[in-house]
């Protein structure tokens, strides 16, 4: 994860995070009800993937690739070891191509017979 704790400069880990920053402030947001408790008090939160930190990966990934990382970039970035993958799981987040295809053809075909 990419975060770190400011007291110690420790990297967060994913469950500490998600129990003691992430799920209270979904609470406090009204996004996920109360917690319950277990037999030993422990604080016991829903858990869905809907609300999970796993939505946060997502989030990563549709904002780089909205900002033209490509999937091998970001396939790095999250620990995939095939860019394959990546492509898979995030292939529906990739900005449309549409524009960007009719602007090159169109680049190259105003640009004239001497260019070509």
């Amino acid at each position: 994860m990419l975060f770190r704790w400011a007291t110690d400069d420790l990297h967060v880990r994913h469950r500490n995070y998600d129990l003691t920053v992430w799920k209270p402030a979904l609470v406090a947001a009204g996004v996920l009800p109360e917690p319950t408790r277990d037999a030993h008090g422990r604080r016991q939160y829903l858990n869905n993937r809907q609300q999970g930190t796993h939505q946060l990966r997502h989030y990563f990934a549709s904002v780089t690739l909205a900002g033209g990382v490509t999937i091998k970039d970001l396939s790095e970035y999250l620990g995939h070891t095939d860019p394959a993958l990546t492509l898979r799981v995030h292939a529906h987040m990739l900005p449309s191509s549409h524009n960007r295809v009719r602007e090159a053809i169109d680049r190259q075909l105003l640009s004239g017979p001497a260019s070509r």
